[in-house]
């Protein structure tokens, strides 16, 4: 056999280039993690323990509640991005919007404010968007988050008005402190009217500018049947999942399910988000869990089980949600430079105090 035979038949014997580069694409993938995960160690940052927590978080439910669990988040995030996509397509209708960039983009806000303190997951998605979509001002998507937490605000004020009732005597104890104390009452309510008017008066020249660009996200208010069909509805949807989800795991650790408890810890969870800069509310949203389930009855050791237990599995899937998506929609490369850009311009914003008045986009 001449060389150059032995030579074409030891190239028909290797792997396509194409092979080995994905090939050595998930080597070099692990041997990133496994030195991650190395420099974290010697950090002090427990990472065995939070994967033996994750583990037994899993293992302490059945797979079909988890299943059922996971599934219904993924269906109350694909909603609520849904809402979002009808409310920039209605702002920027001549950007010829995606439908798969915008729920990206959110499934990563998601992941983002369970892992990252202070919400920063829902900054870091608008300064995607305000990169992904072509016209589109920093302003602007920020009306258009005001739109899409109308519904979110009025069902929690829907929760919070529930559990208000339904603790025996509180609507009474308010009114008597009203009663009690009515000069006060009526000095306080023009002291705060007087304060923002007056904060509106000063600011006004620079705010002007502000809203006519945060019109522009709130467009779709305009039209009340595209508002209530394509955004109401499916955030309403997403809503019902989002308690069907605390449903679901309440029941998978043994906790009675009931209308009651499942507004305990829907309030309850939200409480803890609006007051804690922990990532996710972790620490915060136990305590809070462990406080509402013990009132109804429930041993602490259980509740605690149950609240860490939801938050390990579901921010797991979250992020892993949010990997896969960035990957298909962006490429890794590209996805991976987006957020890593987003992330960096969100700091830059939050250490400015000022995200929703900066006028320099």
């Amino acid at each position: 056999m001449s060389e150059g035979e032995i030579a074409l038949e030891a190239g028909a014997n290797e792997p396509p280039p194409g092979a080995v580069r994905r090939v050595a694409l998930v080597v070099g993938w692990l041997c990133a993690v496994a030195l991650v995960v190395f420099v974290l160690h010697l950090l002090g940052v427990d990472v065995e323990g939070w994967f033996t927590s994750l583990w037994d978080a899993l293992t302490a439910v059945d797979p079909e509640d988890v299943l059922l669990g996971l599934g219904l988040q993924t269906l109350d995030t694909l909603l609520s991005a849904i809402a979002w996509l009808a409310i920039v397509r209605a702002a920027y209708p001549r950007a010829n919007v995606e439908a798969l960039p915008i729920i990206t983009a959110y499934a990563v806000a998601v992941a983002g404010n369970d892992v990252l303190p202070a919400s920063l997951g829902t900054l870091v998605m608008l300064v995607m968007l305000a990169a992904i979509i072509p016209g589109a001002t920093f302003p602007g998507l920020v009306g258009g988050q005001v739109v899409h937490k109308l519904f979110f605000v009025a069902a929690g004020v829907f929760v919070y008005v529930y559990l208000f009732l339904s603790v025996p005597g509180s609507f009474s104890l308010q009114l008597a402190l009203v009663a009690d104390h009515v000069a006060l009452a009526i000095v306080l309510g023009v002291v705060i009217v007087g304060g923002v008017v007056l904060v509106a008066r000063v600011f006004w020249s620079k705010l002007r500018g502000l809203w006519e660009r945060a019109k522009q996200g709130g467009a779709i208010l305009a039209d009340t049947r595209a508002f209530a069909l394509r955004v109401v509805l499916p955030e309403f949807g997403a809503w019902i999942c989002r308690l069907g989800v605390i449903g679901v795991f309440l029941a998978a650790y043994g906790i009675p399910v009931t209308f009651h408890t499942i507004m305990s810890v829907a309030g309850g969870n939200s409480l803890a988000n609006v007051v804690s800069v922990t990532p996710g509310g972790a620490g915060v949203n136990q305590a809070v869990n462990s406080a509402a389930l013990t009132h109804e009855d429930v041993d602490r050791a259980t509740a605690l089980a149950y609240s860490a237990g939801q938050q390990l599995i579901t921010t797991a899937w979250s992020v892993g949600l949010a990997v896969i998506l960035v990957a298909v929609t962006f490429g890794w490369t590209g996805g991976k430079q987006l957020i890593r850009q987003s992330y960096g311009e969100a700091r830059a914003r939050t250490a400015r105090h000022g995200a929703s008045l900066d006028s320099d986009d």
